[in-house]
């Protein structure tokens, strides 16, 4: 029989992170999240999301032994000042079982319904900042440090119970050439003479902390037009600065300034932690922060994070900037291949920018809808 019970207390919570680790314990392309993080991101006393949504975290049990989890998400600004009368759902993991799945979607819906919503789609976080998407293409690929890693039968399952396919995502690789193309340089070049751009270089990280706020900015401007966007918070962004900061290197975040002084596009670039991640399982300790530390000193993989571009400046070449300082880095440190981070399908401008990388998609996620 199955047991579907709420998590009460930190107990429960811990058993909810690491439920995943036991499901995957035999999988060589899960990658891990760091327990302490996974607990502060799911404990509301210390993630301030909760100034604009609510979450109750659900176990599955069959005999006693954990089988599933699944958060059920409410996000007030989605739904009361977006107009969009959705439940979310995520963190979601379950063994190949679909009643089990059945059973968890089941507390989805009661949620949905009880506040008089029109729909159910995960998986997704609380926020457009959080992870999302089932895994539906690339399994035989690791997952980053920013998105889940899910077995085939999960969209298998969805399927089978009559969800449909909201948004998708594509990730690519790309290969770094050992210099930089001419044309890029010689285009950069005239890209900023004509617009009296400049680029802005980081000697430490307390220079970036006064551009982080006009970076979330920008964000917000840059995809306020795409099926999933929510408009990030000032909470979120004092949350997310402290939270990723330590994972910041100076030299691989560019931003570019007009005459003014005024930031009108950022990328943040980072070196891969999926290894590392891979190696620590979870923890930091013994061992696990020498990992990251070693990702960080030498790597051969980066990936790419965010970018963003005030779209009085979108189709005017700013990106050929961009990436004359990504090559000189990437050159510099010996990076040979980039990951992308998940781009929403539809968005065709994003996928051009690689063009000359060539890039090859080896990951594709979705979200999946169902109506109450």
């Amino acid at each position: 029989m199955i047991k579907v019970l709420p998590v009460t207390n930190k107990k429960e919570l811990k058993q909810f992170v690491k439920f995943p680790f036991t499901l995957y314990k035999d999988c060589d392309n899960w990658v891990p999240p760091l327990i302490k993080d996974e607990m502060e991101t799911l404990d509301f006393k210390t993630n301030p999301v909760s100034k604009n949504a609510e979450a109750e975290y659900f176990l599955a049990y069959i005999d006693g032994k954990i089988v599933g989890r699944i958060a059920v998400i409410l996000n007030h600004l989605e739904i009361n000042e977006i107009g969009k009368k959705k439940v979310r759902f995520g963190w979601f993991d379950v063994i190949d079982n679909i009643e089990v799945t059945k059973a968890l979607l089941e507390k989805v819906y009661e949620k949905g319904r009880e506040h008089n919503l029109e729909y159910a789609e995960g998986p997704v976080g609380f926020s457009n900042m959080e992870k999302a998407g089932i895994l539906i293409d690339g399994y035989d690929e690791m997952n980053t440090m920013i998105t889940w890693y899910h077995y085939p039968y999960y969209k298998e399952h969805f399927q089978q119970l009559g969800f449909e396919k909201q948004a998708t995502w594509v990730e690519f690789k790309l290969s770094i050439p050992p210099s930089i193309k001419e044309k890029v340089a010689k285009f950069s070049g005239i890209v900023k003479e004509r617009y009296g751009l400049s680029v802005i270089r980081f000697k430490n990280k307390k220079e970036i902390l006064p551009y982080v706020d006009t970076m979330f900015e920008l964000l917000n401007n840059t995809y306020n037009t795409l099926q999933t966007f929510v408009p990030i918070q000032q909470y979120q962004i004092d949350y997310y600065k402290e939270k990723y900061f330590s994972f910041i290197q100076p030299d691989y975040i560019t931003c570019i300034q007009d005459k003014d002084g005024d930031l009108i596009a950022f990328s943040i670039v980072m070196p891969s932690f999926t290894k590392a991640l891979k190696k620590a399982n979870g923890s930091l300790f013994p061992f696990g922060w020498y990992h990251l530390w070693q990702a960080q000193r030498k790597n051969d993989r980066a990936a790419f994070y965010l970018i963003g571009i005030d779209p009085e400046y979108q189709g005017k070449g700013v990106t050929a900037i961009i990436f004359e300082e990504m090559q000189y880095l990437f050159n510099s440190k010996g990076i040979e291949k980039v990951e992308t981070n998940p781009e929403l399908k539809e968005n065709t401008a994003v996928q051009l920018l690689w063009k000359d990388y060539n890039p090859i998609q080896h990951k594709e996620r979705s979200t999946f809808r169902k109506s109450l």
